[in-house]
């Protein structure tokens, strides 16, 4: 079991106290001020949690025998653009992961070479905001391992993914801090149960960062990019769901 605090139990109180205020009140939750002392509690738990957990506690792992019979797909199935279709006819047998932004060694790496990288296998549970769960076996390099090779620079804060899926026009994007981009549960799946992971669940790679919600866990991914600050990716606010339906930035677990 992990023994990170957990966002039940740094704001579940607080959040039982807004649930009330909502229930009663819809007004209230559609007031700017109110909404900001709300969301607030997220950066309490951030914050929290970096000042007193352990940088490599994990989340919890499970057997073989405890996986879920179906892993759901969701989200995007399939991005179904000109450019992602002919990645998929020729089997991303051109595709490169592209590193980026405040590194000094800028790379574009092949899936081939993502596959000679030392990998992590980890089952763990997906843990949708939607309220679903399932538990999957994922595999491939730790993503501190590729920004090390790619010699991030000391001003990076936040790794951004950037994604082959287009939503309103525009390509989905996810981001996590530092702390949990060098955590070794955070990886760049390429195997999903044992298999190379399927278009509908993110083909070629997807993130896996495991002390995050369902949401967090970008599929598609086509390039990480160092950054110093969130502003500037879509609204600023650190992801597509993010900006578009007020979820959580951090959305740890």
């Amino acid at each position: 079991m992990s023994n990170l605090i957990t966002r039940r139990a740094l704001v579940g109180g607080a959040a039982a106290g807004a649930g009330l205020l909502l229930s009663g009140c819809d007004k209230l939750a559609q007031n700017e001020g109110f909404r900001k002392i709300l969301y607030s509690a997220d950066d309490v738990h951030w914050g929290l949690q970096r000042a007193l957990s352990n940088r490599n506690s994990l989340s919890q792992e499970f057997r073989p025998d405890q996986m879920s019979p179906v892993f759901r797909a969701n989200g995007t199935l399939n991005p179904g653009t000109p450019d992602y279709s002919a990645m998929v006819a020729e089997k991303f047998a051109n595709w490169k992961l592209q590193v980026t932004g405040l590194v000094n060694r800028p790379l574009a790496l092949s899936l081939a070479q993502l596959k000679t990288m030392p990998s992590r296998t980890q089952i763990t549970r997906h843990d949708c905001v939607e309220g679903w769960s399932a538990i999957g076996k994922w595999h491939g390099p730790m993503l501190g391992d590729i920004l090390k090779l790619a010699d991030v620079k000391p001003g990076a804060r936040y790794i951004i993914f950037h994604c082959a899926d287009l939503y309103h026009g525009k390509n989905y994007y996810e981001s996590i801090d530092m702390f949990d981009a060098f955590h070794p549960q955070t990886i760049l799946a390429w195997l999903m149960n044992d298999a190379p992971i399927t278009v509908p669940h993110g083909a070629p790679i997807r993130l896996r960062a495991e002390r995050h919600l369902g949401y967090k866990q970008a599929k598609y991914v086509m390039g990480v990019e160092a950054t110093a600050s969130l502003a500037g990716f879509g609204l600023g606010k650190g992801g597509y769901w993010e900006d578009n339906v007020d979820y959580d930035t951090y959305a740890g677990i």
